[in-house]
């Protein structure tokens, strides 16, 4: 199999843009905020891939670039920010070795993305311009009864002037079991994952590499979660999916945005955080444009007290954020509520619409406002309460505000699609409150996208 993926996008941001400035910006008014952001972005992904009755082989490249995008700096501390990575580097390169229908166990090991449920907590990100994968052995069993995915490797970090690796002192582990026969109507999933960074990784010297990604949070956690969906057509034109997870260990108190100094000082916090994601829906299967509407609530827990030597912040870990709380990508699944409608409908095979509103909040006003790479909004110089900046506001209101999304695709061509998005954010009292002082605004993005696979 040989073969290309080739993606072309442009953004607009406006008012929420994630400039070279960061997240801290989103939504003020000051003169001096450039929140803006217009951008074109372009990604090359070719393929080579073998297919055998016991052995697999995949060969994947990829090369991103983002033009005239604020979010790229031209130093060591502003590398990566943007969603580029040159002109070409190593996406996946695996070996599979394994046949399910005559041997249980398989053997997965090389360059490879990890994708599990619906990808809240572990995902490939190809939305993201440098889509993530990981270095990684994965050994599977399965049999008529249940599978189990066994794996370990560590993430692969992007950086722009060398060949992207991953980092010995950040480890991701875990195992994930299915089971197909449990439940006649239903798919059942359960999982434990372990991220162990260790405080090592603050004094690596990747300059090509920016923070938060350079060096994450020194950490020890677990995630433990089990995940019940019903199958296609087993409750005629009704569906759901339950989701719960808690996470135990400990991780250090400083945030990946800290500098390396202080996280390697920083105090370990016990963690002890809960999230959890409620959906049903129902679709007028009779209907020829398929019409669905749907209704989802996530929820993620906050900190109750930043002094106290524990945690509830819940870690996002390796998601594909874009999925699940809104196009503008503003939210990771921390400290937050979601409530989120959806319409979806296919006029025609080759034509999708959706229209989406999400209600967002925060779970605890004890807590920071955290953005779509789980780093928190802290208004450099702002006091707490003050109105002149995002930080821990307690008396504010913890709502957010309200986004709305439109999306629209059409596939002219066996191997191209055209898409178009349209979203809108109105600003609840918490931001509101926040930016008191300087003034805030809504916020918007449109984005048009092309995408052909050759």
């Amino acid at each position: 199999d040989v073969g290309v993926n080739v993606r072309i996008r442009e953004e607009d941001k406006d008012d929420a843009g994630f400039t070279d400035a960061g997240s801290n910006w989103d939504f003020s008014r000051r003169p001096v905020d450039d929140n803006n952001n217009h951008y074109l972005l372009t990604r090359a992904m070719p393929r080579v891939g073998y297919t055998g009755k016991w052995f697999n082989a995949v060969v994947e490249g990829r090369s991103s670039y983002s033009i005239n995008d604020e979010r790229y700096v031209a130093t060591a501390a502003g590398k990566g920010l943007a969603e580029r990575d040159g002109p070409m580097d190593l996406h996946q390169a695996f070996i599979f070795i394994g046949n399910h229908k005559e041997f249980p166990v398989s053997l997965k090991i090389g360059r490879q993305e990890l994708v599990y449920g619906d990808q809240r907590l572990v995902g490939h990100l190809r939305w993201n311009n440098n889509a993530r994968t990981f270095d990684a052995v994965k050994l599977r069993w399965q049999n008529s009864l249940f599978g189990v995915d066994a794996f370990t490797g560590g993430l692969v970090y992007n950086d722009h002037d060398n060949l992207n690796k991953a980092n010995s002192q950040d480890v991701f582990s875990g195992l994930y079991f299915n089971f197909p026969t449990a439940l006649t109507n239903e798919i059942v999933e359960a999982y434990v994952f372990n991220r162990n960074v260790s405080r090592g990784i603050t004094t690596d010297n990747w300059s090509g590499i920016a923070a938060p990604f350079r060096f994450p949070a020194p950490q020890d956690l677990s995630t433990w979660g089990v995940r019940l969906r019903s199958k296609p057509l087993a409750y005629d034109a009704w569906d759901y999916g339950v989701e719960l997870m808690h996470q135990t260990g400990n991780r250090t108190a400083v945030f990946p945005a800290a500098t390396a100094a202080a996280a390697a000082a920083s105090p370990r916090l016990d963690q002890d955080a809960w999230a959890a994601v409620l959906q049903g829906g129902y679709t007028w299967t009779e209907h020829p444009w398929q019409p669905r509407i749907g209704v989802l609530y996530s929820y993620a827990s906050g900190d109750k007290n930043s002094a106290d030597g524990d945690s509830q912040t819940f870690q996002n870990l390796f998601a594909t954020t874009h999925l699940h709380y809104g196009y503008l990508d503003l939210n990771s699944l921390q400290n937050l509520h979601d409530l989120r409608f959806a319409l979806t409908a296919k006029p025609q095979a080759n034509i999708s619409l959706a229209l989406e509103t999400h209600f967002q909040q925060l779970d605890r006003g004890t807590d920071f406002w955290y953005n779509v790479a789980g780093v928190p909004r802290n208004f450099p110089g702002a006091a707490a309460g003050s109105g002149g900046g995002y930080r821990i506001n307690p008396s504010y209101d913890k709502y957010l505000g309200t986004e709305v999304d439109f999306v629209a695709g059409w596939t002219f061509h066996p191997a191209a699609q055209i898409e178009v998005g349209v979203s809108h954010y109105f600003r609840g009292d918490y931001i509101k409150e926040s930016l008191a002082k300087v003034g805030s605004k809504d916020a918007s993005y449109v984005y048009l996208q092309l995408t052909l696979n050759l």
